[in-house]
């Protein structure tokens, strides 16, 4: 029995040593080209609710791409008057640029943000769309570089990677960021090695209209959680190509604190919970700090401790290593190794957690995820 426990508590080094080699394989290619005179016009749609830390700057970067053709345009909840004097403020500072604001989605939809996505994608002046979270910041070549991909008529979205901007200056940031390269991206990088990628991460998808209204467009994910996932799964089960570029944007942390985070986190895996279940259950054995723990429980001799703790950090430096210094340039991570069996820790305890709730918070209200589907907790126990 103690032999078969010491044998499942060494498969997490058998998943670290797939991310260590999917890493290795994603990050050795050669940067993503961008095709001579591919510069289709383009629209970047961004659905605002309330004004994030550093707004101004983070919008400023969109209004300074190297694009030929590009207009921006918000939708904005129409009573938001502090929304509104930045937009007109961007509109003044830059006049030759494209910006129109569309005040409120005209739908009553549980996510709002989809809601005012359905709009921005109808009204919308062209027909390649990048869909970009407000607190996201980036460089002038940001549009060639997330539109080029669509040049192939495969390729049905494109989207990427994303780092924090500026230094880490709280502990909050600095466990986040650590558990997003070594963690987070992690798992990315092996379904691209093992399936390819099958969903799109929320900070920017490029795509088309044309494809989105290949699965009948944001309004079949209204109601929905997890909507940035489930348009890429959505494009790629339409037989196109969802691209994962190397080229990496930058957002602005807004956690106020620990608490938030972690319920965030919950958040999330609550609903994969859902969606995926087996794939929810697998992480299991992705935890190699629990297992190695139990490991030297189960047989408490030094040589126990000094293999199992020795591969656990060891692999997670070197994957921590290789995703976030190596491959998205992220020098300062070197300073958060530390960290990483705080997250890991926090992790595993997120997950057990999960399996004791059967809704999640979102925007300042209860959800039961039914189907698929948001559903309001109180319009349910209304029901009843």
């Amino acid at each position: 029995m103690r032999e078969l426990l010491l044998g499942i508590a060494a498969i997490p080094f058998i998943y670290y040593t797939l991310v260590l080699f999917s890493s290795w394989r994603f990050f050795r290619r050669p940067p993503d080209s961008v095709p001579a005179g591919f510069h289709p016009p383009a629209s970047i749609l961004k659905p605002i609710r309330g004004l994030d830390p550093d707004a101004r700057e983070n919008l400023v970067s969109f209004c300074q791409l190297d694009y030929p053709d590009y207009e921006i345009l918000f939708c904005i909840d129409g009573e938001d008057e502090t929304v509104i004097a930045m937009i007109d403020d961007l509109k003044r500072t830059f006049p030759g640029r494209s910006i129109r604001a569309l005040h409120g989605s005209g739908r009553i939809a549980t996510n709002d943000k989809v809601a005012k996505l359905v709009r921005l994608v109808n009204e919308a002046e062209h027909e390649v769309v990048v869909i970009s979270d407000s607190d996201v910041r980036v460089r002038p070549d940001y549009l060639r570089q997330v539109v080029a991909p669509l040049k192939d008529p495969k390729v049905g979205a494109a989207t990427c990677f994303y780092v924090p901007a500026g230094k880490l200056s709280s502990f909050t940031d600095r466990l986040q960021t650590v558990g997003m390269m070594s963690d987070f991206y992690a798992g990315i990088l092996v379904a691209w090695q093992l399936d390819g990628i099958k969903f799109a991460l929320g900070p920017t998808i490029a795509t088309t209209r044309a494809r989105l209204n290949d699965f009948g467009g944001y309004a079949v994910l209204e109601n929905r959680p997890a909507d940035d996932l489930l348009v890429g799964r959505l494009i790629a089960e339409q037989g196109y190509e969802v691209a994962l570029l190397r080229y990496p944007i930058e957002t602005v942390s807004d956690f106020q604190s620990m608490r938030e985070l972690l319920h965030k986190r919950l958040r999330w895996i609550v609903v994969m919970r859902h969606m995926r279940p087996w794939g929810h259950f697998g992480l299991l054995f992705t935890q190699g700090l629990p297992w190695s723990l139990l490991a030297v429980a189960a047989a408490p001799q030094a040589v126990t401790a000094v293999t199992y703790l020795g591969f656990y950090l060891s692999l997670r430096i070197a994957m921590t290593a290789m995703i976030g210094v190596r491959g998205l340039r992220q020098k300062q991570l070197w300073r958060e190794i530390p960290l990483i069996p705080v997250w890991d820790a926090a992790a595993f305890g997120i997950w057990l957690a999960s399996f004791l709730r059967n809704s999640i918070r979102w925007r300042g209200a209860d959800y039961y995820i039914q189907d698929g589907k948001l559903v309001p907790v109180a319009s349910q126990a209304a029901d009843k």
